[in-house]
């Protein structure tokens, strides 16, 4: 999340509409019903079953007889239609980019799928180079990555694959995981890609204030750890930084104690006290919990109630946070141009990474990888407003409460090419650009959409939006728009969604919840076409 992650010094599923040869991807339900209300229920059963069997008769979803489908995810409407998610496996191989949702309404009758693949699979999974040379392609061994995973890799046109994972540690001091796939048949490197995705008591936060934390008592003491909350908590990691074996045989992975107080009060507010920093990452956690679970009724963020963990004073002079799937980390800042980055949205938004992972599963490069980024800095925004706290305003500004040189943060929503390096407007060459700078054009969209084109104060701060096309945009608001693009990533979005992708499934959720012809459906597609997204 520093400003080399998210700006100037960082470095699909098709959505496929008839008439080009594809499905469908409205899943609006049939009739004058809207969506009111969306839950997840069993990925088990015979919602599960019947979906399945649904996708195999279908001739859209091309599911072949060397096939199988396994449900992942699963989300009934107010309106009885079910969104099925799954994933595929060919000849017993795990498809990457394989993955599809089914859509069917109350009556059970199919209404369309959301997927990458173009085509039905059809090709040898017999490879004719062998998993040495992949390793040897990748520049590593079997003792640093492990043995390599043959896949089909289904991104782009459906190849054999050997899938190798690396890790180590990036410049910044980053953790490193990276999928290498390399082609089965010819030797040749197909792509990569980096999977760590960077940015009853109280506390005296860094950022915050003062500030309400719900903690466990153990013996006389009490701990900054919460049951109301999935058994989130927050430890200090003294500055130690991952070992090589952290990711691979959870070894050497820096650690620390759960922070712990004779009284219910934590920090003093300021860095003098190691405290104060782990009162803003557990705040951050509870504040993004509660987002999600007040605003889409989302147990946690991976769906299922269970908490995640926060490490805090990782490293020295680390400038970054990150999600590894499973815990946040923070890092102090340099302690002169940046403090320690666990500030409100950066919580939000590396928190947000998770529902990604376990929703859509935007793959983290290409367009897609852009979106994943962008769903986060939308989703983390929208919990600094949640949060609703005086002391950090909402704004759409990422990080700014951590920039101790000017206080403009890593990058914003509003005027995201004023980075230098971001991207405001869509172009052929979006698929190229790293995904910090792609996110741009997904934040310009949400800001447009939730708030419109022109000049207005937001949170105490100046903001200012052009569009692409010269046209003027009025947004719908921040509450529609959120919850128009949590509709299209969790039910219409799957790994490799592009940006126009993105554009037909957040106009099938506007008009799922808000009706065809809605103004919130037609500004969908005005915001989009105001950032070059036709």
């Amino acid at each position: 999340m520093s400003r080399r992650t998210l700006s100037a010094a960082a470095a699909v599923a098709s959505l496929s509409m008839v008439g080009a040869g594809m499905q469908a991807a409205t899943a609006a339900p049939a009739g004058p019903e809207r969506v009111t209300s969306t839950r997840s229920v069993s990925e088990s059963g015979a919602t599960a079953r019947a979906a399945v069997a649904a996708a195999k008769r279908a001739p859209a979803a091309r599911v072949g007889d060397d096939e199988t489908l396994k449900v992942t995810d699963a989300l009934v409407d107010s309106t009885g239609a079910t969104h099925v998610r799954m994933r595929r496996t060919y000849d017993g191989l795990r498809v990457v980019g394989g993955d599809l949702v089914v859509h069917r309404a109350a009556d059970g009758d199919v209404l369309g799928t959301s997927q990458t693949l173009r085509r039905q699979l059809s090709l040898s999974t017999t490879p004719k180079r062998s998993a040495a040379s992949a390793l040897e392609k990748v520049g590593t061994t079997a003792k640093k990555a492990g043995a390599p995973e043959l896949v089909v890799d289904a991104t782009a046109t459906p190849r054999l694959a050997w899938l190798v994972t690396t890790r180590g540690t990036q410049r910044d001091g980053t953790p490193s995981r990276i999928d290498s796939y390399v082609d089965a048949r010819t030797g040749d490197t197909i792509r990569s890609e980096q999977r760590i995705q960077t940015v009853d008591g109280e506390g005296q936060s860094l950022y915050g204030g003062t500030v309400p934390l719900d903690l466990t008592q153990s013996g006389s003491a009490y701990q900054l750890k919460d049951a109301t909350r999935g058994n989130t908590y927050t430890i200090d990691v003294n500055n130690k930084t991952d070992g090589a074996l952290c990711s691979v045989l959870n070894m050497g992975c820096a650690t620390g104690a759960v922070f712990s107080s004779t009284d219910t009060s934590f920090g003093n507010g300021t860095t003098s006290s190691r405290e104060s920093a782990a009162v803003d990452a557990q705040y951050g956690t509870d504040a993004t919990w509660d987002y999600y679970q007040d605003t889409f009724g989302r147990d946690g963020i991976f769906g299922t109630g269970a908490g995640s963990f926060n490490r805090v004073h990782y490293g020295k002079n680390y400038v970054n946070a990150f999600w590894d799937g499973e815990k946040m980390t923070y890092g102090d800042g340099n302690g002169t141009t940046y403090g320690p980055l666990t500030s409100l949205d950066v919580a939000g938004h590396e928190m947000s990474h998770g529902v990604t992972e376990n929703t859509a599963g935007l793959t983290y490069s290409g367009e897609s990888g852009g979106l994943n980024e962008a769903t986060s800095d939308i989703f983390g925004t929208m919990v600094e407003f949640f949060a609703a706290n005086p002391s950090d305003q909402g704004d759409y500004l990422i990080g700014e409460e951590f920039d101790l040189a000017d206080g403009s943060g890593l990058r914003r929503m509003d005027d995201p090419a004023s980075d230098g390096s971001s991207l405001a407007c869509w172009s052929t060459n979006a698929k190229n650009v790293d995904v910090h700078y792609s996110s741009g054009i997904g934040n310009h969209f949400f800001y447009l959409l939730a708030e419109g084109s022109g000049a207005k104060t937001i949170g105490g701060t100046a903001h200012a939006s052009s569009t692409c096309n010269g046209s003027t945009v009025a947004g719908i608001g921040r509450t529609d728009a959120a919850a128009i693009w949590y509709r299209a990533l969790t039910v219409y979005m799957t790994s490799g969604t592009t940006y126009a992708q993105a554009r037909t499934a957040t106009i099938s959720a506007a008009n799922d919840l808000f009706g065809a012809g809605s103004t919130q459906s037609a500004t969908v597609a005005a915001a989009w076409s105001a950032v070059s997204v036709g």
